[in-house]
């Protein structure tokens, strides 16, 4: 190492060799700076300037810097662009650096590692989503996945192969997942495809054994049994969380609420290309515009839309608990007076759930006390105004809103109504509640006015009216009287009292032991406020923590309010009804419609076309009808009617009779792949083998347009295999569009499948797209009309009609071949030239009408006139 480098930088240069894989975020006073490779890619990612400090192996360091109080937003942009980052913080102040020497530097250390997966502050994180730190672990071809979201303390685990990873990532979205150093090769591409970041960790930190007993030291228990009966895989991946979270927490753990051994068998299963398709929780452009949890999100808090977004990934198949999601629903829809005040309280809740992490994490402040107090506050008012009688799911959740009467009460008791954003600034705590405080802030706030009070005091006691308390930077604060009146201060009775200091030529000046005292105490006032201030906060946090459990359940209860309320209210606004659900296999929806697509249309006032789907005597759909007339709308509403229902919602219906579905296929729409090599036709191929090695005869399948992708006889003949291999083998509820007439036939041979068709109707030469679905078949696909409607030029569409008519014709005679011969090539003539042409009577008339300037009876008149100038 080059002798001139200084000792700061031998620290710098220490403490990243702990952490070569993160950016190091160096706290230097108000700032956190970066050196070396660091710097240039932290300045190249925040787009900040890059300097130089020093020199180092005879070669400048680069550095770059961000401020400490706006750290938070550079945090976001470097985790957002794959970054991690250690931050660095002084761990103790320049003034006791150096008392250990001149020359000492201060402290420092890493005092956390963040990661996607760990991020705790609001400014990082969407409220009303979750953000899950994730770990697979595999035992002996035994397979689990964990999640954790550290803001809430929400911890699960689930049962999963290797197959039906991909799908569950997709189901929890997770920013991080933990892979073990053996596990990558396996498994990595697939946590990539999923958008998550990977981590690997060594194999030890997925060693179930040695988990195990981590787990039980972490929830202070003997034994898991008590949280269930979890297999050595989900162990494992457990741990795995568990230790990561200790080694970029540095060993302060956040509240972590009892894991939950979820079951796949439980939820209705849908894969990552159908969850993309359905645009379920997000867009097409990736973000919540355009998705179904935009359209239904009525909820007004942060817990309640996690919630809701919980539900809609993982749509429940236990009937029982459908049945009790409905029930709450229905209660608020029944009781409108009550649901409207639980808008009115709810919607002054706080996120009780993060609130509360942060405290645990020594991460939040005043104001997280303060959404608690107001949390509690809301949820007590909620309480006192429920009726009784209520449904299980409802009067279950207002049971958990009590009970926190004595945490209420100190939380009102100690904290101001408005505190400040940080702990270290003080005012947080209220007058009145700690005495010594209240003392300390007067002599701070009213030390003039205490003085002055001492000194009217001391004046009656001595007999001097003219005695002064005064203050110099030499002797601090001093009693000052004339020369005249000194030996009365000096008399023996008064000597005790007053301390003689100094004698100027006209002044006599003195002190007492109660005014060194008080000097002591203001001059030292606000440090104790700010100490005292400092005590209570751990105080009142570990009061919090000790109902850490309770709270936790009061915030799930919130929730629950919540989401009913809402569903509630989308209901009455929407016009949505109850399901039927059953354990059969029927599907039976009367005028339902696709909720996203009507709420984009509402707007315009355009009116959504309802439609019905009946799966009871026929379980396939074979449906028909040109493009652009609304089949793939029609697939997917029927499929998120499906999704509604079984999380608990009502769903955009006349009525619906819906047999519990097991899983969800939906392959609509299909573009290339090209990061694996993979064509348009190739996806949707691999789309399909899925959905065909996958239906069990609970499932609902939806398919548009399979074989489009190559020659025609090709695609006809893969679709036909499809369908036959959906009716025999799967033997599951399916629409499937197709433009292949001939597969119409298939109606006749196959009990389980009908034709449908969306209606068009032509006019004049075009094509007017009804939207209606009705059984029956097309007679043709209208594409060459279509592409007119797209602005194909003229002669292209002119053209095309010609080709068409000339193969539907060597089609009917046979003589396809000989007819595409006789079709030369680029015959198409160019389109004519645009002809100026001279206007049209009526034109002429209506240049010389002023529209406001008509009265109705002149209106009519000129609507006679223009009419008799219409040729025949």
């Amino acid at each position: 190492m080059n002798s001139n480098v200084t000792p700061m930088m031998v620290q710098y240069l220490e403490i990243k060799a702990d952490h070569p894989d993160a950016l190091l975020f160096y706290r230097m006073g108000d700032f956190y700076e970066l050196f070396f490779d660091d710097a240039v890619a932290a300045a190249g990612a925040l787009d900040i300037a890059l300097t130089k400090r020093g020199k180092h192996l005879g070669g400048d360091i680069a550095m770059c810097g961000v401020p400490y109080h706006a750290a938070e937003g550079y945090l976001l942009t470097l985790i957002r662009k794959g970054h991690r980052v250690a931050v660095c913080e002084q761990l103790e102040s320049p003034a006791e650096a150096k008392k250990r020497g001149y020359k000492s530097i201060v402290n420092r250390g890493v005092t956390r590692v963040v990661t996607p997966g760990t991020l705790t502050e609001d400014s990082l994180l969407d409220a009303r989503r979750h953000n899950f730190l994730a770990a697979y672990a595999s035992v002996r071809g035994d397979g689990a996945l964990a999640w954790v979201d550290i803001s809430t303390g929400a911890f699960s685990v689930l049962g999963c192969d290797g197959a039906g990873l991909g799908p569950e990532l997709a189901r929890l979205n997770p920013k991080e997942v933990l892979l073990s150093d053996v596990g990558e090769a396996d498994f990595g591409t697939i946590v990539e495809d999923s958008g998550a970041a990977v981590t690997v960790l060594g194999n030890a930190a997925f060693d179930s054994t040695n988990g195990e007993k981590r787990l039980c030291l972490v929830y202070g228990v003997s034994s898991l049994d008590g949280f269930g009966a979890f297999t050595r895989a989900e162990v494992a991946a457990l741990s795995a969380v568990v230790e990561y979270l200790d080694i970029t927490q540095k060993g302060k753990l956040p509240l972590l609420r009892a894991p939950v051994r979820e079951k796949r068998e439980a939820a209705m299963q849908i894969d990552a290309s159908t969850r993309k398709s359905l645009e379920l929780t997000r867009g097409m452009n990736g973000g919540r515009a355009g998705s179904l949890l935009s359209v239904i999100d009525r909820t007004q808090t942060a817990g309640g839309a996690r919630l809701l977004e919980r539900r809609l990934s993982s749509p429940s198949r236990n009937l029982a608990e459908i049945g009790a999601r409905q029930d709450a629903v229905a209660w608020c829809l029944d009781n409108g007076d009550v649901a409207a005040f639980l808008d009115d309280r709810l919607r002054e809740v706080p996120d009780l759930d993060r609130a509360l992490s942060r405290l645990s994490m020594d991460r939040g402040g005043p104001r997280d006390m303060t959404a608690i107090r107001s949390a509690i506050e809301q949820a007590t008012v909620i309480a006192d105004m429920l009726p009784d009688d209520m449904p299980d799911a409802l009067a279950a959740a207002a049971r958990d809103l009590v009970g926190q009467d004595v945490l209420l009460k100190l939380l009102d008791d100690a904290l101001v109504a408005e505190p400040p954003l940080l702990a270290r600034d003080g005012g947080f705590i209220a007058s009145g509640y700690d005495t010594e405080l209240d003392e300390f802030r007067s002599l701070r706030d009213e030390g003039r006015s205490v003085i002055a009070a001492l000194q009217s005091r001391y004046a009656q006691e001595a007999g001097v009216t003219g005695l002064k308390i005064k203050h110099n930077n030499v002797l601090g604060y001093f009693i000052e009287v004339t020369a005249t009146h000194s030996a009365k201060m000096l008399a023996a009775q008064l000597s005790e009292t007053f301390i003689h200091r100094q004698t100027t030529a006209n002044q006599v000046r003195f002190t007492t032991v109660e005014l060194s005292e008080l000097e002591t105490r203001i001059l030292n006032a606000g440090g104790r406020c700010l100490e005292i201030e400092k005590r209570l906060y751990s105080f009142i946090v570990g009061a919090i923590i000790a109902q850490a459990p309770m709270l936790f359940t009061l915030a799930r209860a919130l929730a629950e309010f919540d989401l009913s309320a809402a569903l509630a209210r989308l209901a009455r606004e929407e016009g949505w009804v109850r399901p039927t659900m059953t354990t059969e296999r029927e599907f039976l929806i009367t005028d339902g419609r696709h909720p996203v697509v009507e709420a984009a249309l509402k707007p315009s006032g355009t009116q959504f076309v309802a439609n019905d789907c009946d799966l009871r005597d026929e379980q396939i759909w074979l449906l028909t009808g040109p493009n652009m007339a609304g089949k793939s709308t029609y697939l997917r509403q029927n499929a998120l009617i499906a999704v509604l229902a079984q999380m608990g919602a009502f769903v955009p219906a006349k009525s619906a009779t819906i047999g519990i579905v097991s899983q969800v296929f939906s392959r609509v729409g299909a573009s290339d792949d090209l990061s694996k090599g993979q064509s348009t036709f190739m996806v949707e191929m691999v789309e399909t083998a899925a959905i065909l090695n996958q239906a069990d005869d609970r499932a609902l399948v939806i398919l548009d347009e399979i074989g489009r992708g190559t020659a025609t006889y090709d695609g006809l003949s893969i679709a036909w295999a499809t369908l036959e291999h959906l009716h025999d083998i799967n033997r599951c509820r399916a629409l499937f569009a197709t433009h292949y007439h001939e597969m119409t036939g298939l109606s006749d041979k196959l009990d389980g499948v009908a034709n449908a068709t969306v209606t068009v109707k032509e006019w004049e030469g075009d094509v007017i797209f009804l939207h209606e679905v009705k059984r029956g078949t097309a007679d043709r696909s209208y594409g060459v009309q279509v592409a007119r409607l797209a602005g194909l030029p003229a002669s292209v569409v002119a053209r095309a009609k010609v080709v068409l008519e000339a193969l539907e014709r060597g089609e009917r005679e046979g003589k396809q071949k000989a007819v595409i011969d006789d079709l030369p090539l680029f015959s198409a003539t160019p389109a004519p030239a645009p002809q100026k042409t001279a206007p049209s009577e009526v034109e002429a008339r209506l240049k010389d009408v002023m529209p406001d300037d008509l009265s109705p009876k002149d209106a009519l008149n000129l609507i006679y006139e223009l009419r008799g100038l219409v040729k025949p």
